[in-house]
């Protein structure tokens, strides 16, 4: 392979070509006399003029060999100037996202977040998993969880670099069961929407509506009996045992004008003691044992929490802002 020519030396063999004009310039040779032989040559035909080359260009010189040898690659050179730009590299694609909703709710109440995910993830492939909707969502929680793994486990089948999991208010306990039962799942972030994680204590506007006549102070007996385990948010008390430390992140999000998720720090892990005092998550039992992977998780800088206030729990899902401050950034 030939070596290519310095930019030294290419400069001044540029600087030395003549250009098209030289070949836009040389007249066209007369038809060669001849004198006669005995004809005494006069002193004008034996003098070249000045400044002129052996071929009798008046005032041009040819191309010098060593520029000739050099030509190829200057004309490379002025292909690869020419030649268009090469597009710059395509994105890799984003992960598929999966959302799972929550209590009496439907894919429908999904439909400004998916605007949103279109809008500054194009291309990315949601699935609102269309399950146990409305009064459907107070089956048995465990009954839910088996029947979103089916649905979820060929979507995570096909997206070999993994998937983000959005669940919300009664999802995000199906999903976090999900990760315990599922050994294979490759969910790298699960973004949990003011979920009761840590658990849900007393009458909330839910709990009154479906036990009006239970306050906090017996409600667990209802939800401890054989008839309450029947309804999905009975099920919000049972401890969870297995890690789920394949994950990639945890991404915890609530706020304190929620309005139905009490205490509102249940969606960050935290709970009331004895007293009805707020432990954040780091002071409970689960985090201190690390009975499913919390301190493990924190520990590798997996944990994000985002609290926001001013944000009811029927619009969590809804909220622009909310959505660009906690949900976009971990959408790879």
């Amino acid at each position: 392979m030939l070596a290519s020519p310095s930019p030294a030396l290419l400069t001044r063999l540029l600087k030395d070509f003549p250009g098209p004009a030289v070949f836009r310039s040389i007249p066209e040779i007369p038809p060669t006399h001849h004198p006669r032989q005995d004809a005494a040559p006069s002193s004008e035909s034996t003098r070249e003029p000045s400044g002129g080359s052996m071929l009798g260009l008046p005032g041009r010189r040819l191309p010098s060999a060593e520029f000739l040898l050099l030509l190829p690659f200057l004309l490379l050179l002025l292909l690869l100037l020419l030649l268009p730009a090469a597009p710059a590299p395509h994105r890799a694609a984003y992960k598929p996202v999966i959302v799972v909703h929550g209590l009496f709710d439907s894919s429908y109440s999904f439909r400004h977040l998916l605007e949103y995910i279109n809008e500054t993830h194009p291309g990315t492939a949601v699935t609102v998993l269309d399950l146990f909707d409305g009064r459907e969502s107070l089956r048995p929680l465990w009954e839910q969880v088996q029947g979103f793994r089916e649905a979820v486990a060929p979507i995570m089948a096909k997206a070999l670099q993994g998937v983000h999991l959005i669940c919300y208010s009664q999802g995000g306990l199906v999903c976090r069961a999900l990760l315990s039962v599922m050994d294979e799942h490759n969910v790298d972030s699960f973004i949990s929407l003011s979920s009761p994680q840590m658990g849900q204590y007393g009458d909330t506007n839910y709990l009154k509506w479906l036990f009006p006549t239970s306050m906090r102070s017996n409600l667990y007996r209802i939800c401890y009996s054989p008839w309450g385990q029947e309804f999905s948010i009975c099920n919000y008390w049972h401890a969870w045992r297995k890690n789920f430390l394949r994950l990639g992140r945890l991404v915890l999000i609530g706020g304190p004008d929620d309005g139905v998720i009490t205490p509102w720090q249940s969606s960050f892990f935290g709970f009331y003691d004895a007293n009805e005092t707020v432990l954040e998550m780091e002071k409970q039992l689960v985090y201190l044992r690390d009975s499913f992977g919390l301190k493990t998780l924190l520990a590798r800088g997996a944990i994000v929490r985002c609290p926001m206030a001013g944000i009811s729990h029927t619009a969590w899902h809804s909220n622009r802002t909310l959505y660009e401050t906690c949900i976009e950034p971990w959408l790879s």
